[in-house]
């Protein structure tokens, strides 16, 4: 199935309209790749969060002791590759980071079969991405990503008052905090999409709240809530 295009159903273009109504338009990704390729420049064993420095140490020039970084924790799931859930992946929440270029893909899929009914959820990525993995998954599929680390399942950390425009996805409670953020100074052609969700399944179910913004946009992130994704958006800042 090296050919068949990608369908992004939850990706960038959700619109809210009305009181709740939610309208997700499907978006057509690049050609999906089937597999690895190890000449590839990306780092797909490892990833940028979730590590830790520490350990040993080195003497530096005058004497003074310098710690030494630890080598950055391997991924539990690769990069590039389909995965058998159960046998090959545990299921879980796992995040994936610096994903710079768009072209990370993933997919949850009920069955191996590559056809487009056996899609549960897919998403292209640019920034940070989360997913849940559920036991009743067969396959997890990823594409040009990094490595997915697993995050447990409860959210801890110091949360930030500020979120890259362009960063993806964020954990409440563990990147984000919760509030109400401004983004301004967006383009007038609605290509800033911001989105609240409740988990990381990225079924039309999860999403809480959704808008393409044109302009200033405003957003109030609620304490229970799991997820805040920001796509092609100015920089939110916490007023509140």
């Amino acid at each position: 199935m090296s050919q068949q295009t990608k369908q992004n159903w939850f990706a960038r273009h959700k619109v809210l309209t009305g009181a709740g109504a939610l309208v997700v338009v499907i978006a057509i990704g690049g050609a999906m790749a089937g597999g690895g390729d190890d000449n590839k420049d990306k780092d797909k064993g490892t990833s940028a969060q979730g590590t830790s420095s520490g350990g040993g140490s080195k003497d530096t020039s005058d004497g003074r002791a310098e710690k030494a970084e630890k080598p950055k924790a391997e991924a539990a799931i690769g990069g590039d590759g389909t995965f058998q859930v159960g046998s090959d992946v545990k299921p879980g929440t796992y995040m994936s980071t610096d994903n710079t270029d768009g072209m990370c893909y993933w997919e949850r899929a009920k069955d191996s079969s590559g056809e487009t009914d056996s899609l549960i959820a897919n998403d292209n990525v640019m920034g940070t991405a989360y997913v849940t993995i559920k036991a009743t998954d067969k396959i997890f599929k990823s594409n040009d990503c990094h490595g997915w680390e697993a995050v447990p399942a409860k959210a801890s950390g110091a949360p930030k008052s500020e979120a890259d425009g362009n960063g993806g996805m964020y954990r409440i409670g563990a990147d984000l905090a919760p509030g109400t953020y401004k983004s301004t100074g967006n383009a007038d052609d609605d290509t800033c999409y911001w989105e609240r969700d409740k988990d990381a399944l990225h079924g039309i179910d999860s999403i809480i709240a959704n808008e393409n913004v044109s302009g200033n946009g405003v957003v109030t992130i609620a304490a229970g809530d799991g997820y805040f994704k920001t796509n092609g958006c100015k920089n939110w800042k916490k007023t509140n």
